[in-house]
């Protein structure tokens, strides 16, 4: 047993989700603006399929040993989200279903030896193909939120928010970080616990729990709540000082996937 089929259950769910937030809307939803500027979300429910589809290109290059861009172009793919956009809602679910049905299929054609192959999305680095399912499930849920039809930071998947976090720690651009330290705060069983990453560049502490430091590292949303302390703070359970206003999070996502990752799928990710 390996990652694959607990990240392939996770998907359906998260995807599940999503097909009913598209059912729920009417074509002047859709024709209304998402929260990401400049798309209505007609625009997010096109690029959420085509998505799809172009993990697809990636998980055959896996099968196949052929390489096959994820995209053919960032041109290409944005044509195709403006030609998707305007179109009725019966039609976007249409596609959002039919496309994911489609990458579920294709994931399910790969041979477990294959999914070490190192593929590669229009950004590099190339990663092995069994990661295509952590971006897909990324895409699903920070779109899904990016709709702006009930569905916030706070309703992500606990197992979907530690790993993204785990993932932009990992990934963290140094040099253009913009706080030294993020705490992240946990409950377990009634205790509280501190999770500490260190030495992410220069700036002040920040300090909250998983689903809102998430949301403002994506730019998903202002951080409120999250509590801003001097850099250097060791004691982030006592620590009083307000360090003044959240800063702006590092640009987001520099990085398609971490670096080092296994290239055989591991037993759990992270």
């Amino acid at each position: 047993m390996n990652v694959l089929k607990a990240l392939q259950a996770e998907l359906a769910v998260s995807t599940t989700r999503l097909l009913a937030t598209a059912a729920g809307l009417s074509d002047d939803d859709v024709a209304a603006p998402s929260r990401l500027p400049g798309w209505t979300r007609g625009h997010v429910l096109a690029h959420i399929a085509r998505n799809a589809d172009s993990h697809v290109n990636l998980v055959t290059w896996a099968r196949t040993g052929v390489e096959t861009p994820q995209y053919s172009s960032t041109a290409v793919r944005d044509a195709m989200v403006e030609a998707g956009a305007a179109r009725p809602v019966k039609e976007q679910l249409a596609d959002l279903e039919e496309s994911a049905e489609r990458l579920a299929e294709a994931i399910g054609t790969v041979p477990a030896e294959r999914w070490a192959t190192m593929v590669s999305g229009m950004r590099p680095p190339a990663h092995p193909a069994w990661y295509v399912l952590v971006r897909r499930l990324r895409e699903v849920e920070i779109h899904h939120v990016d709709l702006g039809a009930g569905y916030g930071c706070a309703d992500w998947p606990e197992v979907f928010v530690r790993r993204e976090l785990h993932d932009a720690m990992v990934s963290w651009p140094r040099e253009l970080g913009t706080v030294s330290e993020i705490v992240v705060e946990e409950v377990k069983e009634g205790d509280e616990h501190l999770q500490v990453w260190r030495e992410l560049g220069s700036g002040p502490v920040v300090q909250g729990d998983a689903w809102t430091l998430l949301g403002w590292l994506t730019g998903r949303s202002a951080g409120a709540g999250l509590r801003v302390m001097p850099e250097g703070t060791r004691d982030h359970r006592a620590a009083g000082v307000d360090a003044g206003p959240l800063p702006a999070p590092p640009p987001w996502l520099t990085m398609p996937a971490p670096p080092h990752l296994p290239a055989v799928p591991p037993e759990e990710y992270p």
